[in-house]
């Protein structure tokens, strides 16, 4: 995914925070409303830098200020209660082609309330990173901090689930 990320918004008092690298848009938008172009995988996202770059000639879409992600989600999602596997739309084709180079910045928990694209990520659109130890980038530094948050409730307190880890990844 390409992103405009943003640097911590003033309402965000969580003085950790330098940056907003999660998976949601809420506050690092995407680069553009790419539903409506159809060119996505199963996971709502793409499988590689060359259909963004794509789209955005073949639409006249800017890219330049924005930066590269790439994402790994967990094969379960946390309903609230319960830990229970789910998988991509069928009836979109996954063909994801991973970076040569990658940098892990961390994780983020996303709900996916639709049960499709990516809605929110609950530590910095629902300020719960006030609360709780992220990095600068407003990821949790490990998934098993990431999957406790869900275990003990702390990330309920944010937008309903289900509930999906996701490793981020920038791309240079």
């Amino acid at each position: 995914m390409a992103k405009r990320v943003c640097e911590r918004p003033d309402w965000l008092k969580a003085p950790q925070v330098l940056d907003i690298h999660s998976v949601s848009s809420c506050i690092s938008e995407y680069f553009a409303d790419y539903i409506n172009y159809w060119k996505h995988n199963g996971y709502w996202l793409f499988d590689s830098p060359e259909i963004i770059r794509a789209i955005g000639l073949e639409n006249s879409i800017d890219l330049q200020g924005t930066a590269l992600f790439y994402y790994e989600v967990h094969e379960m999602e946390f309903t609230g209660e319960q830990w229970r596997p789910f998988v991509s739309e069928p009836s979109i084709p996954v063909n994801v082609v991973p970076p040569s180079q990658k940098s892990l910045k961390g994780f983020d928990v996303v709900t996916f309330r639709a049960g499709n694209s990516p809605e929110c990520s609950p530590l910095s659109c629902n300020s719960l990173a006030e609360n709780l130890r992220t990095n600068s980038h407003c990821l949790f530094d490990s998934f098993n901090e990431a999957k406790a948050s869900l275990n003990t409730g702390e990330l309920l307190k944010g937008e309903q689930g289900p509930y999906r880890i996701f490793a981020v990844y920038s791309v240079d």
